[in-house]
């Protein structure tokens, strides 16, 4: 028995009713090409539950349709993809699943000089250069209008993580568990970075570094990255991009575990070709933050202050505005002055009318919580 309870009303027990996701909108994996889906398959021996089957013949379907416009890209902006460089060392936004790096990527996102990745970059990184407009035109419609976990707005131009981007270009990724959430979870050392050998580093980083100058090729601006996956591998980003910058998001444990737990399951439900088996969740959950912590831990204190900063949740919450002039300060971002009124035009509009899911947590959990994850209880004043 599960000993997480998200609030009844706002999570229905068939998470099939709870996520507004139709039976055709879009996959994770409906972005990738042949082999990378073939090998997706064949790893985990292409156990597909039988009602799965369908969604699986869709994907086979997209994954030629994105063979052809990959080659079409290839010819009409190889040569500019190879030759782009970055406008700026990257910033990446760090933190646990729903310690708020979300909230922090759609504030940022308000600076017309940054620029994030958005949903269908991600989504279908192999092509996005020439199908994107198509997309945004013609198939807003296949999105739903916002994110059926926190309530945060949802379409093809919103910041996205680029793990997505990573797991569809063929990079070996932790994301690739949700599409087998009842197989061994793939890719764990990816979190910590600890056992990844340096032709693994090298293959991941040319695949990142090739997804980047795809996205300044359209924006020609500096981008911010936003991935809990990133959190464990600050120390090979930032040997990699000199010059980048890192913002790290924290939230209480009681409440950032059950809302990771609400999070995969929904994601289960929605993006698995299996159907998920739910108590598997809190263990995968709990390992899960051990490890990226372990990772960020051992590298995060060799940054200097003007490269990294730390937000709370629960300020950024309260005061959006003032943490972002604080993050700008801290990390020598200028012109915050010119950000400010579209900022504050944007919470007053936007965020007053955010409501967060309420949580409960039995005292079982939180006493293993504490014990499992002390370190961050400690160090983030919890």
């Amino acid at each position: 028995m599960s000993t997480y309870a998200p609030s009844s009303e706002k999570q229905p027990q068939r998470a099939s009713k709870y996520h507004p996701y139709p039976f055709y909108s879009p996959r994770f994996w409906h972005g990738m090409r042949t082999g990378t889906w073939v090998r997706l398959l064949a790893e985990n021996r292409f156990r597909i539950h039988p009602l799965r089957l369908p969604m699986a013949l869709g994907i086979s379907l997209a994954c030629p349709v994105n063979e052809a416009l990959w080659l079409l890209q290839q010819c009409l902006h190889g040569r500019r993809l190879r030759e782009t460089t970055l406008a700026a060392p990257p910033i990446f936004i760090l933190g646990h699943w729903r310690s708020g790096t979300t909230l922090m990527h759609e504030l940022i996102d308000i600076d017309p000089r940054l620029g994030c990745p958005s949903t269908f970059q991600c989504f279908a990184p192999h092509h996005f250069i020439v199908s994107e407009w198509v997309f945004r035109r013609f198939f807003n419609w296949l999105m739903p209008r916002k994110r059926p976990m926190d309530n945060m707005a949802a379409g093809w131009e919103r910041p996205q993580e680029d793990e997505f981007a990573l797991m569809n270009l063929g990079g070996r990724s932790p994301y690739r568990r949700i599409a087998f959430p009842n197989q061994p979870p793939p890719d764990l050392k990816y979190l910590d970075w600890e056992t990844v050998t340096e032709s693994e580093e090298k293959h991941w980083l040319a695949t990142l570094d090739w997804f980047l100058r795809a996205v300044t090729l359209q924006t020609d601006r500096r981008l911010v990255l936003k991935s809990p996956t990133h959190t464990g591998r600050i120390g090979v980003l930032a040997r990699y991009f000199p010059g980048s910058k890192f913002i790290h998001m924290t939230r209480d444990p009681r409440s950032l575990f059950p809302s990771t737990c609400r999070l995969w399951q929904g994601l289960d439900e929605v993006q698995s070709l299996q159907r998920p088996a739910v108590d598997r969740l809190e263990g995968y959950v709990v390992e899960c933050l051990q490890r990226i912590y372990r990772g960020f831990h051992r590298d995060v204190d060799s940054l200097p202050d003007d490269r990294i900063i730390h937000v709370r949740y629960e300020d950024l919450v309260a005061d959006p505005v003032a943490q972002l002039d604080r993050v700008y300060q801290q990390l020598n971002l200028e012109h915050f002055a010119t950000v400010r009124p579209a900022l504050q035009t944007w919470v007053e509009s936007q965020h007053r009318q955010y409501e967060t899911n309420r949580h409960c947590l039995s005292p079982e959990m939180e006493t293993r919580l504490q014990s499992d994850w002390a370190e961050y209880f400690r160090r983030y004043g919890y």
